[in-house]
């Protein structure tokens, strides 16, 4: 385990956000987002073998048996703690790590918009941080926790699959659950969570429809729930929620959404200009507009919403990448590249803009 436990030091000391291993390839670290081959001796199976053997919880051992892979969090006292994901490729193990600091991030180190503090001093609701994988919903999410913790006397519970940033408690008291650990599912765990008097809940990601009806009955009883969402924009979460649902409850469940939802913060990576990465963020708040238009179900007016929301404080990918551009931290080349309407953004540019998305509610 001394060369298992260099290879992931040298990846921190590295700045590396991942590290894959493969039996008979090269250590590869990704580093500002691109892949490099490191190094140190190609991984054996025999070796790989005594890694997975001291690596994978107890409790863990038997689904790894079963299921070929499993996702745990791995702590090296002295070097830091890695969000893992075991699985098999040609039979043989592989290990994707990707390093979780134990420092949660501030807003400010993060590059996130003072809006989030708002939504995150929300007294109820349901905050949904969604993106595409890897995009850093996890770090968004655990900031709005620490931002809660260092300013508010609330009891917070955390229900994960694994466990991630490690909290401390300051003005808050803060209870983590772990899948598999602490409770049997995350059915489980929500089923019996608002017996344990909490005012906050935390849940790693929304999954299914046990998950999200029990974060709109915690909504419902005046409880904050945040959590994570797949998605690849904001307007487009509310259609992914309701396709969690049986046809014949899509009805009562967007009612009921658009009741409880308080904010949707959708993530994009963007490079920098000086080489790091920072979020573009598409933000969409729950305004009486919004209310409406998921209560009727024109759910393809919402972006329109989100464009003309700014004094809401609401912007959508291209507003969110047109100010990174002027405030002179991406490039146009790279804002291009990341919007979601490049031709309406290039035109921003020139200075043109059309107000499509006001003529598009009316």
């Amino acid at each position: 385990m001394e060369i298992f436990h260099r290879i992931l030091q040298t990846a921190i000391d590295g700045g590396a956000s991942d590290v894959h291993l493969k039996i008979g390839g090269p250590v590869v670290f990704r580093i500002n987002r691109q892949l490099i081959a490191i190094e140190a001796p190609n991984p054996t199976q025999e070796w790989m073998q005594d890694v997975v053997e001291h690596m994978v919880p107890r409790h863990l051992k038997k689904r790894l048996e079963d299921d070929h892979e499993v996702d745990f969090s791995y702590y090296v006292p002295g070097v830091g703690r890695f969000r893992t994901n075991l699985f098999q490729q040609r039979g043989e193990y592989c290990l994707s790590m990707r390093y979780v600091k134990i420092k949660v991030p501030s807003f400010e180190e993060l590059g996130l918009l003072e809006v989030l503090k708002k939504v995150a001093e929300s007294p109820r609701g349901i905050v949904l941080i969604s993106g595409s994988t890897g995009c850093g919903k996890s770090t968004t999410l655990a900031a709005m926790v620490e931002h809660i913790n260092a300013n508010f006397k609330k009891h917070i519970i955390t229900l994960e699959d694994p466990i991630e940033f490690v909290f401390e408690d300051n003005q808050s008291v803060i209870e983590q659950r772990e899948v598999g650990l602490d409770t049997l599912s995350f059915a489980q765990g929500l089923k019996h969570i608002l017996r344990q008097d909490p005012d906050i809940i935390m849940i790693g990601e929304m999954r299914d429809a046990i998950s999200f009806s029990a974060a709109m009955s915690a909504a419902d009883t005046g409880h904050l729930v945040l959590s994570t969402l797949h998605t690849t924009n904001a307007a487009q979460s509310v259609g992914r929620i309701l396709d969690f649902f049986k046809a014949d409850e899509r009805d009562q469940v967007r009612r009921q959404l658009s009741a409880t939802l308080q904010a949707v913060i959708c993530q994009r990576m963007v490079t920098t200009i000086n080489g790091g990465v920072t979020p573009a963020l598409e933000i969409m708040i729950n305004t009486g507009t919004v209310k409406k238009l998921i209560e009727e179900n024109r759910l393809d007016k919402l972006h329109a919403a989100i464009e003309t929301g700014v004094d809401d404080g609401m912007q959508n990918f291209n507003q969110a990448l047109y100010n990174l551009v002027k405030e002179r931290k991406i490039t146009e080349k790279e804002a291009l590249a990341k919007a979601t309407n490049p031709q309406a953004l290039e035109m921003n540019f020139k200075g043109i803009f059309l107000d499509e998305a006001r003529r598009i509610l009316t």
